[in-house]
C-alpha cells in the first residue's frame, strides 16, 4: 500500500462571529466618545466607513500585507544613493543624493508596496476615492471595538492584535471583512445607502 503523504494543515484564520459583533455594538453603545463621529466634528455613515475598510482589503490584497514595517534600513547611511554629510559637501550635493535615495527608495525602482494594517487604513483616507481622514479614523475605532469584543480585553487595539507573531493574512482579511460587516449591520443609517450627515 503506497504510503499517503500528508499536507500540513495551514492554520485557518481567526473567526469573528455575529455574536463578537453584538458584543462590539454593546461597547460602541457604551462608548465615551461616539464612535461614528470623526475628527471633522461630522458623522460618517456606516457604509462610507464599510467602504473604507473594504478599500483598505482589497489593497492589501494587492500590494501585500506585513505584519509590521521596518524602518530601520530606510534611512541608513551605507545606503548607495546617500553621500557622507562633511563640512565641506554642498548643499546641492546632499539634495541631490536625498532626491536620488528617495527615488530609488519610493520611486519605479524594486521598493516593496505591502503595508500593515495601520499604514493601509491610512493610505486609503489619504487617497479620497474611497476615504477621508474621518472614515480612516472611524474605521480603527471600528476594528478596535471588534478586537476588544473578540478577546474581551478593554483596552486592546487592532493595529496591535495585527502586529502579533502568529497572525496572517487571513486573519486580517477576517478582521476587515468583519468590521465593514458590523458597519454596515450597526452604523448610521444601517440597512440603507444614506449620505453622511453632518453632527448638529
Amino acid at each position: 500500500m503506497p504510503k499517503k503523504e500528508i499536507t500540513p494543515a495551514t492554520p485557518a484564520a481567526v473567526v469573528f462571529t455575529d455574536e463578537t459583533l453584538r458584543k462590539a455594538a454593546d461597547r460602541a453603545a457604551a462608548a465615551y466618545r461616539p464612535v461614528w463621529i470623526g475628527r471633522s466634528g461630522e458623522q460618517s455613515s456606516g457604509e462610507a466607513v464599510a467602504r473604507h475598510l473594504e478599500a483598505t482589503l482589497a489593497l492589501l490584497d494587492k500590494d501585500g500585507w506585513v505584519r509590521t514595517l521596518d524602518f530601520s534600513t530606510m534611512w541608513s547611511t551605507s545606503s548607495p544613493g546617500l553621500v557622507d554629510v562633511t563640512e565641506t559637501t554642498t548643499v546641492k550635493t546632499m539634495l541631490k543624493s536625498v532626491i536620488r535615495f528617495l527615488k530609488d527608495e519610493f520611486g519605479d525602482g524594486d521598493h516593496d508596496p505591502s503595508r500593515d494594517l495601520f499604514t493601509a487604513l491610512c493610505h486609503v483616507g489619504d487617497s479620497g476615492a474611497h476615504g477621508d481622514s474621518d472614515t480612516a479614523r472611524i474605521a480603527g475605532d471600528v476594528l478596535d471595538l471588534v478586537i476588544r469584543a473578540h478577546t474581551g480585553a478593554n483596552a486592546a487595539f487592532a493595529t496591535r492584535w495585527s502586529e502579533r507573531l502568529n497572525r496572517t493574512h487571513a486573519d486580517i482579511t477576517a478582521l476587515l471583512t468583519a468590521g465593514a460587516k458590523f458597519a454596515r449591520t450597526y452604523g448610521p443609517g444601517a440597512g440603507a445607502s444614506l449620505p453622511e450627515t453632518s453632527a448638529a
